[in-house]
């Protein structure tokens, strides 16, 4: 009977081991899916909630194989050791894929890509890399990484304010986590080879890197997510609504970043952006309104022109600012927290027109 056992459990070991190189990506896919329709969805609650599931599953999991290998559990439980690291890596990918959803639709890439490259390298690393996440010190690294993300995602989604003290103490809790965890890992896998100098530098490092990013405006500030944004000839207030009034553009105009608008000497531009933002959320936006001087090369700040946000509505509250004195050539707008954190951005060419435009009416 024995021999049967053993014989099964090689089989469903030698199984796990010949195909986990395609169950890891069509998981990780799958929760990347399932995820992205959470958030595009606004359901940011819901989001929170799987993120603190995978957190907590990833935690227990961890602790179970140590203390497994160990020999502090029986070994009637050695299927279940055999499916953890897949579910491991599941909650890792997890945790950085859900994250970086919320990262991805709060900030401008082209201001926050430093910290999007990581949460992509992670991820493609959790697939990747499979026998090096294994290592001690690389599971608890990313394990603190994923603590630290969460936290200062939920923290201001909670307490309604993306005050950087919300940030700070996210951080700090993480630590405080991440300590009392490594504890009971030691007391648990007392016998196993865990390297805490190389444990404590890497977290120390991921620590402070991660405030870098903070504090130099390269992290979005979650949870405000830009919604929609865009340049227009006239916005109009109507019952509760905004009227857009732009150029009409075709199919391949709306894939090319950038875009064109033609007006005459004197007449205003409207740059128009609907924030997400969670309930009783309040702060201020600010249009940053930037030009390209040709002749120096260099882009000048024309305007910082802002508005007050009020969070709670589903599709992101709506407000805008016009210029009037636009000159013809490049433009861009950046769409900030007061603070200076880049949630957006609108490229358009100012350009004189030459015949009647086309204009469409949209209502949102």
């Amino acid at each position: 009977m024995l021999g049967k056992l053993k014989s099964h459990y090689q089989k469903v070991k030698e199984f796990l081991q010949k195909y986990e190189r395609w169950l890891m990506p069509v998981t990780l896919f799958t929760g990347f899916l399932v995820d992205y329709i959470t958030f595009v969805n606004i359901q940011v609650d819901t989001a929170i909630i799987i993120l603190f599931v995978h957190f907590v599953l990833c935690g227990l999991a961890l602790l179970f194989v140590y203390a497994y290998d160990a020999g502090k559990i029986t070994e009637k439980l050695r299927y279940l050791r055999l499916f953890l690291p897949l579910l491991i890596q599941f909650n890792f990918g997890g945790m950085l894929s859900n994250a970086f959803i919320f990262y991805w639709f709060s900030g401008s890439l082209t201001i926050s890509w430093p910290y999007i490259v990581l949460f992509v390298l992670l991820m493609v690393g959790n697939d990747a890399l499979r026998e090096h996440y294994a290592r001690p010190t690389v599971q608890l690294s990313v394990y603190f990484f994923a603590t630290f993300t969460i936290l200062s995602v939920s923290l201001p989604f909670v307490f309604h304010s993306i005050n950087p003290s919300w940030f700070v103490l996210s951080g700090v809790l993480a630590l405080v986590l991440m300590f009392g965890f490594f504890r009971l890992l030691a007391v648990i896998a007392v016998r196993q080879r865990i390297n805490w100098k190389n444990v404590f530098i890497s977290v120390g490092v991921i620590f402070f890197t991660t405030n870098f990013f903070y504090f130099a405006n390269l992290i979005p500030p979650v949870p405000l997510a830009v919604r929609e944004e865009g340049v227009y000839h006239n916005v109009a207030r109507l019952d509760g609504r905004y009227l857009l009034i732009g150029e009409q553009e075709n199919f391949w105009e709306r894939l090319v970043p950038g875009r064109t608008i033609h007006i005459i000497d004197g007449q205003p531009i409207y740059i128009f952006s609907a924030i997400f933002a969670p309930r009783d959320l309040n702060t201020t936006i600010v249009h940053e309104w930037r030009y390209y001087d040709e002749t120096r090369e260099v882009w000048i700040i024309k305007d910082r022109l802002s508005f007050n946000l009020t969070g709670g509505r589903q599709e992101g509250f709506r407000g805008y600012t016009l210029k009037t004195t636009v000159v013809p050539g490049k433009w861009k707008v950046f769409i900030k927290t007061e603070r200076g954190q880049t949630l957006g951005r609108v490229r358009f060419d100012v350009v004189r027109p030459t015949g009647e435009e086309e204009l469409v009416e949209v209502v949102r």
